[in-house]
Formats: structure tokens, C-alpha cells, sequence
């Protein structure tokens, strides 16, 4: 594991960016996870710009987004399909062909699952999985359980994660309670990982994530074991590591 506490949040989206831009600068046609939420904002606003002054390309990478809602259209403002388009891809070269979002409006979930599964392994696989991480240790939609999920999959969100996530829908019940997401196992098969994480409300997930024990109930610690895992937060989210 690589550790890299830095000072403020965009320091941490500096790092992030420069890292993500030195893989598709080396690999023009490398595959990507990418996630939604706040945390990865600064990332995107910074490659944005790199792309915008041509010192990076997206034209031939592939992406595949971690999770989404289940029940929400695409052009609905809480969809994560939305999110992306907003906040990055319609902002760079990327070839709309090559982006993967989970269709949270698919009637056969199980065969969307499956077949999203079926695309990543047609890709070659994910080089580098960008994870944010929840409050509850969940990363993707993955959350704490009694034993690690496969791959992609149907998931039904904890009251915690839904709670968390009201503040965008203007009301707790207008929150989906169920999502797809890629599943522990699709996670740990990718070739790489960065994981990002800012503020204190962040920090007691880290540091269970880090050097607590592995376990499905913080299903962010089973990165632990993975072999090319590179963890960015800033000061206030790594506060509580024994590393610091």
C-alpha cells in the first residue's frame, strides 16, 4: 500500500488527477473506474482542464462507473449516469461509446448485472479503480454484511448510506433503497486501485479501512490485500492513522 496524506482537499485532487493523467498518458486506451459523489469532484474539475489545454486525451480510454441507482431514468438530476455527464464527460474527448454506467432502469437486473460483468472482461479488465469511501466503510455500494459480495450485483442501501445521501434528493424518502453496484470480487480484480477520501467525517473509516481488522462489516478493508492499492486523503481524513 501507498500512503499519501496531503494537506487539504485540493491537494488531494491534485494528486489524484496527476495520477490518473501519467496511466492514460502512458496507456492511451486504459480502462478506468470511476466514481460518483463529492470526493471525486476536484479530480474531474482537474482533468478537465488538462484535457481542455491538450495535455491529456480521453479519446480512446474506456470507463466503467462503480454503481447506481436502481429506478431512477438517466436524465433524472440524482442519477449517477447524470452525474458524470455533468460533471465530466461531456466536458472532454471521450468517446460516449466507451463510457459504462449501470442501467438502473433495466428490467432484468440480474441479466444487467451479468452483462455488465460480460463488458468489463471484454475490455480486458479495469487498470485503475478510482474508490471513494463512505461513512460506513461501504465503497461502491457495497455495504458492511456478514460475508464479502462477487461481482455486480443488486444491492439494498443501509439506512446509513441512504441517510447520507438524502441531502442531494431534498428528502429522505425520495432516496432509492436499492442500487447496482460492482461487487467486492469485481473490485479486487482490477489491476490497480486509488482510494480518496477528505474530511473528518471520513477519518474513523479509514483508519477501521487501514489498520483495522478485515472484515465484511467495513468492506473497505478487504483493499487491504490488494496488491497495487495507492490510498490519498488529506490531513483531517488521515487524523486518526497510527502513520500519520
Amino acid at each position: 500500500m501507498k500512503l499519501h496524506i496531503v494537506k487539504n482537499y485540493d491537494e488531494l485532487s491534485h494528486a489524484a488527477a496527476e495520477k490518473v493523467a501519467h496511466i492514460v498518458k502512458s496507456n492511451p486506451k486504459v480502462v478506468l473506474g470511476l466514481p460518483t459523489g463529492s470526493t471525486p469532484l476536484g479530480m474531474y474539475k482537474e482533468l478537465i482542464d488538462m484535457n481542455k489545454r491538450k495535455e491529456i486525451s480521453f479519446k480512446e480510454v474506456i470507463t466503467f462507473n462503480l454503481d447506481e441507482y436502481q429506478g431512477l431514468p438517466r436524465e433524472d438530476v440524482n442519477s449517477y449516469y447524470r452525474f458524470m455527464w455533468d460533471n465530466f464527460f461531456s466536458h472532454i474527448d471521450i468517446v460516449k461509446e466507451n463510457t459504462n454506467i449501470p442501467n438502473g432502469m433495466a428490467d432484468d437486473v440480474e441479466k444487467e448485472c451479468t452483462a455488465y460483468e460480460s463488458r468489463i472482461e471484454k475490455a480486458g479488465g479495469i487498470d485503475l479503480m478510482i474508490l471513494g469511501i463512505g461513512n460506513n466503510g461501504h465503497i461502491g455500494f457495497n455495504e458492511p454484511a456478514q460475508f464479502f459480495g462477487g461481482i455486480t450485483h443488486r444491492v439494498k442501501l443501509t439506512e446509513n448510506t441512504i441517510e447520507a445521501n438524502s441531502r442531494f434528493f431534498g428528502a429522505i424518502d425520495r432516496v432509492p433503497r436499492y442500487a447496482i453496484t460492482m461487487g467486492i470480487k469485481s473490485i479486487m480484480h482490477c489491476r490497480s486501485i486509488m482510494l480518496l477520501a477528505n474530511g473528518k467525517a471520513k477519518a474513523e473509516a479509514i483508519k477501521k479501512a487501514l489498520e483495522g481488522p478485515i472484515t465484511p462489516e467495513l468492506p473497505a478493508s478487504v483493499l487491504q490485500l490488494h496488491r497495487d492499492l495507492t490510498v490519498i486523503v488529506d490531513k483531517e481524513a488521515g487524523s486518526l492513522l497510527s502513520c500519520r
